[in-house]
């Protein structure tokens, strides 16, 4: 089949038409493109699975904040990143285990609940998905975007159809931005988000204003700024007095559901109506110092700390999309109506959205992106500016750099590492080593000195097993292993130097085995990383070799 040239003439839908002078037909080849790209995500995702912990490292509970979450959660396998304060997902989902917030131990676990409580839609869905059990709830949260990507990649075939190269680098652009990458990678409110404001901009087109109406107001129980995504039930021409008493009651009931529930949350909280710390400033003041601070990290890019660098796409992305929709207006399309709403939000958009790394602002603003995708003219004139307002394709994969595994791995008998009650065989390291570090697939635990880790072994009788792991060393110093009180491994190493230890026919009695790991010189500091390192544990192996006499 012949391919469409990137300079076919395609424009946006209006309504229920495609204005072409002929239907383009599919393209074979961009329709391999299209489904490289979803393979490459489901490939991705599936990295994030961990055994007996489903995807909940998606969710980034930290370890801080461990002692004041539910305490249904703390019966739950779920995964903990050690050292960190986690993201603000591990709220949301602990949300969604009571969505109707009438356990008291919210008030301890959330933080700023009243603010929290309102984005209700994703942690009452989690629940539904999950049938009211808290595992099901917590694997529910975490996978629920990955869900809206795959949704979101089949309803944007109405605006991006596999018919040209154009066509795909707006559809990837989208899918792979730095934005929706980073809502997938931590399990944020922004893609399901976008996901519901494309349908509601696709009923609009449909000339659906009523489920629309319905879809927008749902939205605003999601995140506040989806009820910006309602511009799109302004009238894309002048209307007389009654047809704008439609318009009216429309917007009256897409504020309805957030309002309604607004007020339930003041009976049990009291005020609830913040917006946020530092949240909205004056216009673009945010936005350049964001462009000072990026160019000041910018040298320090390397190829394994990318962050400055996709900073600097984002900006120069949304820069470009804002200035596209400002200067060629297209009040009659939706899409328009969408994005230059969002541009306005960009102005006003505080440090708190614009800071970090990635920056928030990347989520917030992907309406603006895909609008901008589905308005810019195709043509070998407008490739530049296409390519520039989705610059963030070249960057996003980094928000999706999963962890190798939890910083051990078990081999062998599966069987073994399951007992019948469900508990699996685990290692708990204890909070003195630092978090986990990896590169393809060798990862490490870096220890400041002396420390420990525990293997739990579930089973009722004693197993035999096989452990292997790497100790690399800062400065001279001898590393010992003790178990059951008694030496079974050391190595004393020079500065630098790596040593691999095979233990073999070791017995783990049924619970809990602590192993020590001790050094004779205390940690130190190297170059600018502030932590005191001794040694790090690396690649740690348990291989289960079956039951002990």
């Amino acid at each position: 089949m012949a391919g469409i040239p990137v300079d076919a003439m395609i424009e946006p839908r209006v309504g229920n038409s495609l204005k072409t002078s002929a239907e383009p037909s599919i393209n074979r080849s961009v329709v391999m493109g299209y489904l490289g790209v979803v393979a490459i995500f489901i490939w991705i995702f599936c990295q994030f699975y961990l055994p007996g912990k489903g995807f909940t490292y998606l969710i980034n509970f930290g370890s801080r904040n461990e002692q004041a979450s539910l305490s249904k959660l703390q019966k739950l396998e779920h995964y903990v990143d050690r050292h960190s304060d986690g993201y603000d997902a591990q709220y949301y989902a602990q949300i969604a285990l009571d969505p109707s917030l009438r356990n008291t131990q919210l008030r301890r676990a959330v933080d700023d609940l009243p603010y929290r409580a309102r984005r209700i839609l994703l942690p009452a869905t989690a629940w539904v998905l999950g049938l009211g059990h808290s595992a099901w709830i917590l694997q529910a949260y975490a996978l629920q975007n990955a869900l809206c990507w795959f949704l979101l990649a089949w309803i944007s075939l109405r605006w991006f159809p596999p018919t040209s190269w154009s066509h795909f680098i707006r559809w990837a652009g989208v899918m792979f931005s730095l934005g929706l990458c980073a809502s997938v990678r931590n399990a944020l409110l922004d893609g399901p988000s976008l996901l519901l404001i494309a349908l509601g901009v696709l009923l609009v087109e449909k000339n659906r204003p009523w489920l629309a109406t319905i879809i927008f107001a749902l939205s605003g129980l999601g995140k506040e700024t989806n009820l910006l995504g309602s511009s799109a039930l302004l009238p894309a021409k002048p209307l007389g007095w009654k047809g704008w008493g439609g318009v009216i009651l429309r917007g009256s009931l897409t504020a309805a559901p957030l309002l309604l529930w607004i007020a339930y949350l003041y009976v049990h909280f009291g005020p609830v109506l913040a917006v946020g710390t530092r949240n909205f400033t004056l216009p673009f003041s945010a936005y350049v110092h964001k462009w000072q601070e990026t160019l000041i990290v910018l040298p320090r890019t390397t190829f394994k700390y990318l962050h400055p660098l996709a900073n600097l796409t984002m900006l120069i992305a949304v820069a470009v999309q804002f200035i596209y929709l400002v200067m060629r207006p297209q009040w009659q399309q939706a899409w328009w109506r969408v994005g230059a709403t969002f541009a306005v939000l960009l102005m006003f958009l505080g440090e708190a959205v614009w800071e970090g790394e990635p920056s928030a602002a990347s989520r917030v603003l992907l309406p603006m992106q895909f609008a901008f995708n589905v308005l810019v003219p195709s043509g070998r004139w407008w490739v530049p500016v296409l390519l520039l307002g989705n610059l963030t394709l070249l960057t996003g994969h980094i928000t999706l750099d999963s962890i190798a595994n939890e910083g051990y791995e078990f081999k062998g008998d599966r069987v073994l590492r399951r007992n019948a009650a469900g508990q699996i065989a685990t290692i708990n390291f204890s909070e003195k080593w630092y978090a986990i570090e990896h590169d393809g697939t060798r990862y490490w635990m870096w220890s400041p000195g002396n420390n420990e880790l525990v293997i739990y072994n579930p089973q009722p009788q004693s197993l035999r097993v096989q452990l292997a792991f790497n100790i690399s060393v800062v400065g001279a110093r001898r590393v010992a292993v003790r178990f059951k009180g008694a030496e079974i491994w050391h190595a004393v190493l020079e500065d630098q130097d790596t040593a691999s230890a095979n233990l073999m026919n070791l017995v783990l009695a049924s619970g809990n085995n602590q192993f020590e790991f001790i050094t004779d010189i205390p940690g130190a500091t190297v170059g600018p990383d502030p932590r005191p390192l001794a040694f790090n544990l690396g690649n740690l192996q348990v291989h289960l070799m079956g039951k002990a006499p």
